[in-house]
């Protein structure tokens, strides 16, 4: 087995202690304990942070073609590590190979993009007229420390999507990981130094949520990002309402595909199975777990569903042609299987494919079987709750009208999908569905140069283009007499 590593960055220092104790992780696969992780507690957060604070001038004055060298250097470094962090995403969640290959190219790209960003960030003039008896014009500015908490699902990508554009923007960074995931933000930070980011500007530390709390109340971070949950961001929330702190919020979603006759079924079929089950065994917050299908292909539509999935190959994320790996872990696994069950006794759906734990040689792993369920009742849990499981629910439509109620009908607001070959249609629909974006026919959401974030439950604040970069700035105003 490959030797894992995670220590506590803090700056340029690397820890293998920490006050908040240590972490036994266990493979995703085997259950059995792989490495023992340290990790950090309050202490180890002040420390990081007053390093921060005190790299921060330095770092804000680099020359902005400086910062973009440095940041340009880190995505090839990525790139050429890129079989390393997909063994590590294997190790840490259970993800597929290929799939982490995937996940290390993005946060590549999202990295080369914001370096791009860093000699672009200019303010603008505001009094050319001459009626004015004011001078007056915009500078953009860094916030300072900024404090970043991400989720266990898909770590890498967190960080290209944050810590990229914050460190763009001139910002020093202090990062908690997930301590379920910490073997590839511990890589991301050595080539972050390997790359040239100075002492201070960047730590990571994986921690409990003890960590996360210090990080967040911590006075001298300037705003916090957070990807995870409504439980977790609620709580943030109230600790930066206290300061008055403003915060970036990824929380998850529920998101629906609509599913018109006049698409291409086959390919929408695909991307159904593929990207609600394929992806992270439906680990994954913007997926469409929801595929509201007009009624005239209804039955079709099921038919090639159960037809694709059953092609999946569900597995250990080494084995060659593993499309499906295993749930992050055993809690995980009794949470979905939970929620499978209710379905069965209440009838709120009709289990056409799955339903239930692997068995065979996966019996008794973290390993759920692809799950098609038709018939769902919008009103029942299994349509209304974040599943995070390798779980695809089906509906029928009349009407357009029917069709985005649907849609609409869950307290989450991240995506929403179309798909359709009517032009007409799309921009109707995509006016009217509640979500922070739409995506027609293949599209993606998880793009560089384009925003993405959430309305409602699924939260606020953009990642991506320039409003993703703006997150981490604050525009000063100069009026001259």
């Amino acid at each position: 087995m490959q030797q894992l590593v995670a220590k506590l960055q803090i700056g340029a220092e690397q820890r293998e202690t920490g006050s908040g104790g240590v972490f036994e992780h266990r493979h995703p696969v085997s259950g059995a304990v792989q490495a023992t992780i340290p990790l950090a507690g309050a202490s180890e957060m002040d420390e990081a942070v007053a390093k921060a604070v005190a790299a921060f001038e330095p770092w804000r004055r680099w020359k902005p073609e400086a910062r973009r060298e440095v940041l340009l250097r880190l995505a090839q470094l990525i790139r050429e590590h890129t079989e390393e962090f997909a063994r590590l995403a294997a190790f840490d969640g259970g993800t597929p190979l290929m799939l982490g290959m995937h996940g290390a190219m993005l946060a590549a790209e999202w990295t080369a993009y914001y370096a791009g960003w860093a000699d672009k960030l200019e303010g603008e003039l505001l009094s050319t007229f001459d009626t004015r008896d004011e001078f007056a014009y915009t500078v953009a500015e860094p916030l300072g420390v900024v404090g970043i908490i991400i989720t266990w699902n898909g770590p890498l990508i967190s960080l290209g999507m944050k810590v990229a554009p914050a460190l763009a923007a001139g910002n020093c960074v202090v990062v908690k990981p997930a301590e379920i995931t910490p073997f590839a933000p511990d890589l991301f930070a050595r080539l972050a130094r390997e790359a040239g980011i100075p002492d201070g500007v960047l730590s990571i530390l994986p921690g409990l949520p003890e960590a996360g709390e210090a990080l967040v109340r911590h006075p001298d971070v300037a705003k916090i990002s957070f990807t995870g949950g409504p439980i977790a961001a609620r709580k943030i929330l109230v600790a930066c309402a206290e300061q008055l702190k403003p915060a970036v919020l990824e929380l998850g979603g529920k998101s629906a595909s609509l599913l018109f006759p006049d698409c291409d079924i086959d390919a929408a079929c695909a991307r159904a199975v593929q990207w609600t089950i394929g992806i992270l065994a439906g680990q994954g917050c913007a997926l469409p777990t929801r595929l509201i299908v007009h009624e005239s292909i209804y039955d079709e539509v099921l038919a090639k569903l159960v037809a694709i999935t059953q092609q999946y190959k569900v597995g250990d994320p080494f084995e060659e042609g593993v499309a499906v790996g295993p749930l992050i872990n055993a809690a995980s696994c009794d949470r979905v299987i939970g929620m499978l069950e209710r379905v069965k006794t209440q009838g709120t759906g009709r289990i056409l494919l799955g339903g239930n734990r692997c068995g065979g040689a996966l019996a008794g792993k973290n390993f759920i079987e692809p799950t098609i369920i038709a018939d769902a009742d919008p009103a029942s849990e299994i349509a209304q709750v974040e599943i995070f499981g390798p779980v695809l629910l089906v509906m029928k439509f009349a009407t357009e009208d029917e069709a985005v109620a649907l849609a609409n009908n869950t307290k989450y607001g991240l995506a929403a999908y179309i798909q359709s070959n009517d032009v007409k249609r799309v921009h109707r629909l995509a006016e009217r569905l509640k979500s922070g974006g739409v995506y027609v026919n293949g599209a993606t959401q998880i793009r560089p140069h384009t925003p993405f974030g959430g309305l409602g439950l699924s939260g606020f604040g953009k990642e991506g283009g320039r409003a993703g970069i703006d997150e981490f700035l604050h525009y000063k105003t100069v009026a001259i007499a």
